[in-house]
């Protein structure tokens, strides 16, 4: 198990524990070999298991109670396309006026170096384009008006 080397007045002694159990220690000295009782009881320890949650990204199973584009409503007031993440509009694939249905792409976004389609979560008619091409947006600004 474990190899000691000690010094006691002067006499050198190489110490190998070879067992524990209980309270009683099998120990080798200089070759020879002796069972020692310990006053207190050891516990063996084990190794720690490390435990680690699995991590889903938020993009591969949406919530139902989440949107990433829009902001939820029940009312039939217009609703806004946002941004849902900083980036750089590099081209607008609708205009005003245009009748939008649920899933149709709307503009493309360029963000962190990757062109990313942003879509229509709803379906309605475009009110207002509130960003134009080569425009920088952040997170959450408002990209499109649809009513």
């Amino acid at each position: 198990m474990k190899k000691f080397k000690f010094t006691i007045n002067g006499n050198n002694y190489e110490v190998e524990i070879l067992n524990i159990e209980d309270n009683i220690a099998e120990v080798e000295v200089n070759g020879s070999i002796y069972k020692v009782e310990i006053d207190r009881n050891f516990t063996t320890t084990k190794t720690p298991k490390l435990v680690r949650t699995v991590s889903i990204p938020s993009t591969d199973t949406p919530r139902s109670d989440e949107h990433k584009t829009i902001e939820p409503s029940n009312s039939k007031e217009p609703k806004n396309i946002l941004s849902p993440l900083p980036g750089v509009v590099i081209d607008i694939l609708v205009k005003k006026g245009d009748y939008i249905k649920v899933g149709q792409k709307l503009l493309i976004l360029e963000a962190m170096k990757m062109e990313n389609n942003i879509e229509s979560d709803i379906e309605g008619t475009v009110i207002d384009i509130k960003v134009s091409k080569g425009d920088s947006v952040m997170q959450g600004d408002v990209l499109i008006v649809i009513g």
